[in-house]
């Protein structure tokens, strides 16, 4: 059995909660994998650097105590994001702790991951790596990544641009391996369409915000069920990553949203995260969330949903 068979047996669904940043937590992430879905976290996430050899002892410790508990349950791996552009000044110390604990899953991001490639697979591990655009994807192959996460236009956080119907094509005229979508996925439905499309997984991250795990404000999640697709701003004001943003959290920051101009450079150095902790992110889908629930029941919504997408007779039978 392929390494990717091995990682998609412990699923009850087709899906990778996507790493959030100030958002994603322990809590979160082992919620996601107890239910059989992949949680994962930005190494970024974590302030002071050190701690982060605590929060990968906590959740591999959690599940492996839960998974001998409940043997006949699904419990899925989860993954850690690391960020491999240049400007990333913790990426080694963070990469040392990620080998030390042997994550199953690494998802890189914005950079070459060759390096992160090579010693991931020597202790067995898998690595995915976020692209916008076909030849980023030409790049992630020929450093040796596993999967290819497709990040297509309406992804919450560093969302791309391009139409995912004619960017997954695409990228499948020349990779046969993993692919994975994300942009607006918030249902079932989208699981189903996006197996259609050509991908054997999906990325969620706006609709994992709105639920009782997610310890981000309140605020955050109430202003994810009144908002809809006209309220995300695109921007790459802040990082010179473009992102989308949740219109109303920038105003009640005091931000000028008709201001916001290209910061010109990628930093991602952000300094004291405080400042970052009322700026909310968000995806296109935002419109098809109306509630607050926990991770277990998204999960069995969802999976009644895709079980209803699959059940669907084809067209005109």
């Amino acid at each position: 059995m392929s390494a990717f068979k091995t990682l998609t047996s412990r699923l009850n669904l087709p899906v990778i909660c996507a790493p959030m940043f100030l958002v994603s937590s322990p809590k979160l992430v082992i919620e996601c994998c107890k239910n059989g879905v992949i949680g994962s976290f930005p190494a970024l996430n974590i302030r002071p650097q050190e701690k982060l050899d605590e929060w990968l002892s906590e959740i591999s410790n959690t599940l492996e105590t839960y998974q001998k508990n409940n043997p006949n349950t699904k419990v899925a791996p989860f993954a850690v994001n690391q960020v491999v552009h240049p400007s990333n000044s913790r990426l080694m110390a963070d990469h040392a702790l990620i080998k030390k604990h042997k994550v199953p899953l690494v998802i890189t991001s914005q950079g070459n991951p060759a390096q992160i490639v090579k010693d991931v697979h020597e202790w067995g591990g898998m690595v995915f790596h976020d692209v916008i655009k076909t030849q980023h994807a030409k790049k992630a192959i020929e450093a040796g990544v596993d999967g290819i996460i497709v990040v297509a236009s309406g992804a919450g956080g560093h969302g791309g641009t391009l139409n995912p119907f004619a960017l997954v094509r695409e990228i499948r005229g020349f990779w046969d391996g993993p692919l994975i979508l994300a942009g607006a996925i918030n249902d079932g439905y989208s699981i189903r369409a996006a197996e259609a499309l050509g991908a054997d997984m999906v990325y969620m991250g706006t609709r994992f915000i709105a639920t009782e795990e997610a310890q981000v404000p309140q605020a955050y999640k109430d202003m994810l069920i009144k908002s809809q697709i006209d309220d995300i701003i695109y921007s790459d004001h802040f990082t010179g990553v473009h992102c989308n943003y949740l219109k109303e959290s920038l105003e009640n920051a005091g931000i000028d949203v008709k201001s916001l101009t290209a910061k010109g450079h990628v930093d991602l150095d952000l300094g004291d995260t405080n400042s970052w902790t009322d700026i909310w992110s968000a995806g296109h889908g935002v419109g098809g969330i109306h509630t607050i629930i926990s991770v277990q029941q998204l999960v069995d919504n969802l999976i009644s949903e895709y079980q209803q997408a699959c059940d669907k007779k084809p067209f005109a039978q």
